[in-house]
């Protein structure tokens, strides 16, 4: 009989709320946060109902501003940046180095943060809260090189990004950003991440970093964080829907953008025989529920070795533990070490549900469906936005999960016979951030790697995003604008000498990094 499980004392929702109360009394007021802009919290806004993921508990929700309102705040960033973009580098880096003290200072309740909003598990939501802080410090250390020779954008650099990585993937492009001498304008994200991203705000604004964080629609929103003219730079990233309405409108107005948008990452497997050493990445390829713009949801696989591969695949599959990430046996427990909690909403876990359903309903062959009876629950708990791991074989070509990313635990497989069969399902959403390709003769690797459409490329490895000087960006649909990660994240959030052409995919030209 499985044990009764508890939510771990210290951790519930009411706790985190009271923290924050303490530690930035100006940022929560009551049972709301506030707007920040014009260097000044605001009690404006309509604040909306929200529940976590992780169990339904109510949590804040955003107090959604109106346009008038944000293009006022857009009017006032402005301000700010003509003031910062003055300020000498030596105090800019003395400013961002204290916020990162404070930031690691509050480093478990930005964690615990993240638990509740997004439902990451504790050892991933500490590793958000750990990769801005150290990649952040790494540019702080390497700025002077960087920044020699350029200035800062003509306006502040407005972020858009979503709700899965609010700490090291925007926290930390705001910080980078206005290291390089830029104020910085976020909208939090819609589903989640409002009272994290607040926190790290309200640290960095003590520092004097001109941080404006703004909640509201996409929709109501766009003109002033996006049309603006005051507006030196777009940064975005999510799914490629929004991402294409962005990129019209930057591309309309000449604006400086960044448009990272999602691709349906595959795993290639062709004359390979290494079986051990894939095992124990197939379950890492779980890691949040394959909530990131980086996870493998695709394996291309050779007909012939399908076998041995289902030998190492189905028993990594099987020994993934999802379930509550605060839930333990006893009070004195460590936290779990989970593969994922929930899915970022209820709405999210029915839609592929459904999907998951019409595919097998349509042709696909269900190889593997977890069980949440299985999971680490509490008694009773709500479990409306969780879904176990599923693995469908061949789904088909009406199917979303045919060609477009999930965003959850399901995987497909694809069989091919031949090479240009494997390109082809591998390249299926034109174009994607990363991809990886499993073959034992390297020169194989070396032959057909520069065919995947993916901006890297691994041997028998998972790629990430990156950190530090890895760059990052996107072939085809994946990526707008300009690329990032080490200088080329400076190059794009400032101006060099004329002409300059930044590497990336723009409108009139591609340019890889040299």
């Amino acid at each position: 009989m499985a044990p009764t499980l508890t939510l771990k004392p210290g951790t519930a929702w009411g706790d985190a709320w009271q923290r924050c109360l303490a530690v930035a009394p100006e940022a929560f007021q009551d049972d709301r946060v506030l707007n920040l802009w014009d260097g000044t919290w605001h009690r404006d806004g309509r604040a909306l109902p929200a529940t976590t993921p992780v169990d339904g508990t109510p949590i804040a929700g955003p107090p959604r501003l109106d346009a008038t309102t944000a293009h006022q705040a857009v009017r006032a960033s402005l301000d700010q940046h003509r003031r910062w973009r003055h300020i000498a580098l030596a105090e800019r880096r003395a400013r961002v180095s204290a916020t990162l003290d404070a930031l690691c200072e509050h480093r478990q309740l930005l964690a615990l943060l993240l638990v509740w909003e997004i439902g990451k598990p504790w050892r991933l939501a500490q590793a958000d809260v750990d990769r801005a802080i150290d990649g952040v410090r790494w540019y702080v250390d390497e700025i002077d090189r960087m920044a020699e020779g350029r200035t800062p954008l003509p306006g502040p650099v407005s972020n858009i990004a979503s709700w899965n990585y609010p700490m090291s993937v925007l926290a930390h492009a705001m910080l980078v950003q206005a290291l390089a001498g830029n104020a910085v304008i976020a909208k939090t994200p819609t589903d989640g991440g409002l009272a994290c991203l607040t926190l790290a705000c309200a640290l960095a604004a003590r520092e004097g970093i001109p941080v404006t964080l703004l909640s509201g629609s996409g929709g109501e929103l766009s003109e002033a964080l996006v049309r603006s003219p005051e507006i030196g730079c777009v940064s975005f990233v999510g799914g490629r829907d929004t991402g294409a309405r962005v990129a019209t409108a930057v591309a309309d107005l000449g604006k400086r953008h960044i448009l990272e948008q999602e691709g349906l990452n595959a795993w290639g497997i062709w004359n390979f025989t290494d079986w051990d050493a894939l095992a124990p990445l197939i379950r890492k390829t779980f890691d949040y529920g394959k909530q990131r713009c980086t996870a493998y949801p695709r394996f291309v696989v050779q007909r012939s070795s399908f076998d041995a591969f289902l030998s190492v695949y189905l028993p990594a599959v099987r020994s993934i533990r999802v379930g509550h990430p605060l839930a333990v046996e006893h009070p004195s427990d460590n936290l779990p070490d989970l593969d994922f909690g929930p899915l970022i909403n209820a709405a999210k876990a029915k839609e592929l549900t459904d999907q998951v359903s019409e595919a097998i309903d349509r042709g696909a062959v269900p190889l593997h469906r977890g069980d949440l009876a299985d999971g680490h629950f509490l008694p009773g708990q709500d479990l409306s936005a969780y879904t176990a791991p599923v693995t469908l074989l061949n789904p088909p070509s009406t199917s979303p999960l045919h060609h477009a990313e999930p965003f959850g635990p399901v995987d497909t497989l694809v069989l091919v016979d031949t090479e240009a069969e494997l390109l082809a399902a591998m390249n299926a959403s034109n174009g994607a951030l990363v991809a990886t390709l499993s073959c034992d003769d390297p020169a194989t690797y070396d032959r057909l790697a520069p065919q995947i459409r993916a901006f890297k490329t691994g041997h028998g490895k998972p790629r990430s995003r990156g950190d530090r000087d890895e760059l990052f960006g996107g072939f085809g649909a994946s990526w707008r604008g300009a690329f990032v990660g080490g200088d080329l994240l400076i190059r794009a959030v400032t101006e060099g000498p004329a002409p300059e052409r930044l590497p990336g995919n723009f409108p009139d030209y591609h340019l890889m990094p040299t």
